[in-house]
């Protein structure tokens, strides 16, 4: 199994209930996907979000890809 390091996506309950997020900011990972998923480029998401770095929209799509690999089962 390959191990994979996330440094940037942070989880903690205290920040927005647990939900992945952005080097500890309350910046959800989701909120990236939606962005880059709605067309939006990395520049005009840096532009938008300044405080936003290009590898944290790299690794946010990283993470989502990861989680996808998991094998789910419905019952």
């Amino acid at each position: 199994m390959e191990y994979v390091m996330f440094d940037r996506i942070t989880i903690k309950k205290s920040i927005c209930d647990g939900k992945p997020c952005i080097r500890g900011m309350r910046f959800p990972v989701y909120q990236i996907i939606d962005l880059v998923a709605a067309g939006n480029s990395f520049d005009e998401i840096l532009n938008d979000f300044p405080y936003l770095e290009e590898e944290d929209i790299r690794q946010s799509l990283e993470y989502a890809a990861y989680l996808t690999r998991e094998e789910w089962i419905a019952v």
